[in-house]
This record gives structure tokens, C-alpha cells and sequence, in this order.
């Protein structure tokens, strides 16, 4: 299988380039706007010989690819917010650039990494295959962008119905090799833990479900190997967590510590989001089982990242 990988800089899309490695013979170009940070990557981690890196000006519709998957986006709220409106037009970009490739290619499938934030609202409960999105069209603000971005996508690939096309809504991922400086919960936890700081966070206990690499690289996997379709699909595992139900077993696990201010400034370029998890398991239809539950991934990727620590 050759596939063509979009945003090969992005952290899940790094991930997903190491499974496909271990556990695949699949041929990979890894696409970049500065390919030199793709090149010095795969000599950090000893896969310089892996995968061939190029640059977008060299991809060309008579190339012949099975699959392309575009991780091209702003995927760290804090940068989100500093990219403003320009959000729209990278999206847009490099989404033409791939269905103009689908025209002379009809026979490739399309994985396009999209998010669970295109519903939108404040998710005071989770997504199913009913939710429909909550955008307020008279008062949008700068948190919206980012989600009309996406369903701005999503609208054009479900208008070409004869490509088989699949937007990935990605709604939590957590790996051992984000960068922990970020600002989500997750990361801003594990920073905490790391610099032995307490971790001060808000008394809602809000939901999540954190797909790891594994069960990441288990969904693209059934998605590829699939019979061709054009349609939607959630990430999920097979069970979500509560925020303080996790911060307990991260406290059994590990020397951590947390605190609940009764004031606190969250960063959020989405919006806000309680039970930011979706139960719509449409990803079924294509063969994806989840082997791990959000709490099993999170600790024992949190592990991973502070032997990686130890061993530095």
C-alpha cells in the first residue's frame, strides 16, 4: 500500500508514522511545508531510511497513492488563537490540493483529520449519531473558526460522494511524545506532574475519552483495509473518563498533586466543552474494536513519558 501523509509534522500524524513502521510494510512519502524538520525527526528516532520526506510542490496528480491522509491543522488551542481567520485558508489549501488529486485518482481513499469540535455548543452531553451542530450564526467568535474550518471540509467531501472520503473527528488524543508545554488539560496535567508542581485545575468534572496511538493507528488501520465509503466517523475508546476520577488514579499512580482554585483561566480555542466525547460509534461499519479504555491509555502513556524523563 503507498500512502501519502499531509502534515507530516504534527504530532499524531508522528505517531501514527512510527506504527505504520513497526507494524506495516506500507511504502510512506511524508509530506511537509519545511520537510526539514520531518528529516531531522526520523534521524532522531533512527528512521531516516523509513520513508521518503518531500515537499508539497512535489505532489503531482499522476502520482499513484492508495491512501492520503491530511493531519494538516492547528492542533494546540494556544496556536489556534494566534492563527486567527488564517485557519480557514490552510484548511482550504491543502483540502483542494486533494480532491483535485481524487479527480485524476478516483481510486484513492481520502483520511481527512477533522475534529469533534464541528458540533459545537457547550456539550452538556455527549455526541451521538443524532447531535446536530450548534453554531450561532449571528455571533460568531474567534472560538468558532476553528470548527467552521472543519465542517466547511467536511460539507465538500460529503458533496462528492463518489470519492471515498473519510473525516477522522478526532475529540481527544493523548500521546508520550506531545509536547506538554500545550494547552489542553491532559498536557497541562502532565507538565504539572513532571515539574512536581500541583496541578490546579476547575471543580467541573467535565468527560473526555483520549484516544492513544494504538488504538489511533487500530482506527486508520480498519479504515484502510475497509470497503471504500464517504461518510463521517467519531474516535472513541472503549470507555470515557471522568476528570476526577482521573486525577484520582493519576494521584495512586504517580507523586501527583491537584488543587481546585475558585478562580482559574482556561485557555480554549474551541470553546468550552463538558462532555467533549462522542458515544457515535459509527467507526464499527469499518471493522474498528478499541483494545483500551481512555483511563488504561492515559496512564500508560503517562508512564511512557516519565521513564522517557528518567532515561534522558
Amino acid at each position: 500500500m503507498n500512502i501519502a501523509i499531509f502534515g507530516a509534522t504534527s504530532q499524531i500524524a508522528k505517531d501514527l508514522i512510527v506504527s505504520l513502521a513497526m507494524y506495516t510494510n506500507y511504502e510512506c512519502i511524508l509530506f511537509a511545508r519545511d520537510p526539514v524538520p520531518v528529516y531531522n525527526w526520523l534521524n532522531s528516532i533512527e528512521m531516516e531510511k523509513a520513508y521518503k520526506v518531500s515537499h508539497y510542490s512535489y505532489f503531482e496528480v499522476n502520482d499513484s497513492y492508495d491512501v492520503i491522509i491530511n493531519f494538516i491543522g492547528i492542533g494546540d488551542p494556544g496556536r489556534a488563537n494566534k492563527a486567527g481567520n488564517a485557519i480557514f485558508d490552510i484548511t482550504y489549501k491543502y483540502d483542494m490540493m486533494v480532491l483535485k488529486y481524487l479527480k485524476f485518482q478516483p481510486e484513492c481513499k481520502y483520511l481527512f483529520l477533522s475534529s469533534g469540535a464541528v458540533y459545537g455548543g457547550s456539550f452538556e452531553k455527549p455526541v451521538t449519531d443524532k447531535t446536530l451542530a450548534k453554531i450561532d450564526v449571528n455571533n460568531m467568535s474567534k472560538t468558532d473558526w476553528y470548527a467552521m474550518a472543519k465542517i466547511y471540509a467536511e460539507a465538500r467531501h460529503r458533496a462528492l460522494p463518489e470519492y471515498a472520503i473519510i473525516d477522522i473527528r478526532v475529540f481527544n488524543y493523548f500521546s508520550h511524545t506531545q509536547y506538554m508545554g500545550a494547552n489542553f488539560f491532559i498536557t497541562e496535567l502532565v507538565h504539572a506532574l513532571q515539574r512536581n508542581k500541583i496541578f490546579r485545575t476547575s471543580k467541573e468534572n467535565i468527560v473526555r475519552d483520549f484516544i492513544t496511538p494504538s488504538d489511533f493507528f487500530n482506527l486508520i488501520q480498519a479504515i484502510m483495509k475497509a470497503k471504500s465509503k464517504n461518510m463521517p466517523v467519531d474516535c472513541y475508546t472503549k470507555k470515557s473518563v471522568k476528570k476526577f476520577d482521573l486525577l484520582s488514579e493519576i494521584e495512586r499512580n504517580f507523586h501527583f498533586r491537584y488543587a481546585f482554585p475558585d478562580s482559574l483561566e482556561i485557555t480554549n480555542a474551541t470553546g468550552h466543552k463538558i462532555n467533549y466525547y462522542s458515544v457515535n460509534h459509527a467507526a464499527r461499519q469499518f471493522g474498528y474494536d478499541p483494545e483500551k479504555t481512555s483511563m488504561d491509555g492515559v496512564i500508560e502513556e503517562i508512564k511512557k513519558y516519565m521513564m522517557k524523563l528518567k532515561s534522558a
